[in-house]
């Protein structure tokens, strides 16, 4: 029988601004995924100060956001996110049972045959973003790793492998605007950066992969040895679509396939579709920003 994991996740955002803010808008993703892996049993945002109107709905690509207006002026924006969300174990899928990776390519490329519902889907994510960019650059790199014949999730993996062991984690090199090649060129980030290269690997070799965001549990379970990277804050990283599996996630900041340790907030083409807060301001001037993630295991 799958073991399932509860988790109770608590994340505040603090926004603390120069001058008062005359309006604003602003857009969360903070509230986890149902999936066949995950269920969220109670979810709650506070708000301090209550907006002038708020909205919760779902976003292009199946996410659920919250919509916030604030009329009145205020110097301080405080959002409390508290979640209960139950984690199972994902199927198993052997690396060597997926499909080629030229198959899966070549199937995405609307090579005149009918097309899948979830290949169309899958589409979506293959091509370029605000974040992610198709180039050369990304396709020699992974070309080792795609090797022609080898199986999908055998290549991703390997993929993952290399991002990992050539890039170096390093948290505050980067910043929410640094673009994939920027972080490709430096060799370092945080796993934003490590997630923003490996799609544009995928994608430059013409998979389908998307951005995923979500939580990694605070501490590991006994016995597992250390603790994720990323963890106590947000973390990002990569679903590759992998027939006939469907979509497989990768954790390349930590090497590791996804599995019972990550908690699912959404999923888009980049960071920018994600972002756990954005917003639009009138006024404000400079602001400071604090973040606090804690993920707890019952």
């Amino acid at each position: 029988m799958n073991e399932i994991t509860r988790y109770q996740v608590r994340h505040q955002t603090v926004y603390h601004y120069g001058g008062n803010v005359a309006h604003s808008h602003q857009l969360l993703h903070l509230a986890p995924r149902d999936s066949v892996n995950q269920v969220c049993r109670s979810r709650s945002i506070a708000l301090e100060p209550e907006p002038s109107s708020r909205r919760e709905d779902v976003d292009a690509f199946g996410n659920f956001v919250t919509r916030l207006e604030y009329d009145q002026p205020h110097d301080r924006l405080e959002v409390l996110a508290e979640v209960a969300v139950e984690v199972s174990p994902r199927r198993d899928a052997a690396d060597t049972e997926s499909a080629a990776w030229e198959e899966v390519r070549d199937a995405l490329n609307y090579s005149g045959r009918p097309v899948t519902e979830p290949e169309l889907d899958a589409c979506r994510f293959r091509m370029e973003s605000s974040f992610v960019r198709i180039k050369h650059t990304f396709a020699d790199y992974a070309a080792d790793c795609f090797v022609p014949g080898r199986p999908l999730l055998q290549g991703a993996e390997a993929l993952m492998h290399k991002i990992h062991r050539d890039f170096r984690y390093a948290p505050g090199t980067t910043n929410i605007r640094t673009s994939a090649l920027e972080a490709f060129a430096a060799r370092r980030g945080v796993c934003q950066d490590f997630a923003h290269i490996m799609l544009a690997c995928l994608r430059s070799r013409g998979l389908a992969a998307r951005y995923v965001s979500g939580y990694l549990r605070t501490t590991p379970p006994p016995g597992s040895g250390a603790s994720y990277l990323g963890a106590d804050a947000s973390h990002a990283w990569v679903s590759v679509f992998c027939p006939p599996f469907g979509w497989i996630d990768l954790d390349p900041t930590n090497n590791v396939r996804v599995g019972t340790g990550h908690i699912v907030i959404a999923w888009g083409r980049d960071f920018g579709d994600v972002s756990p807060l954005r917003g639009v301001i009138v006024g404000g001037g400079r602001h400071r920003l604090s973040v606090r993630v804690s993920v707890r295991a019952e």
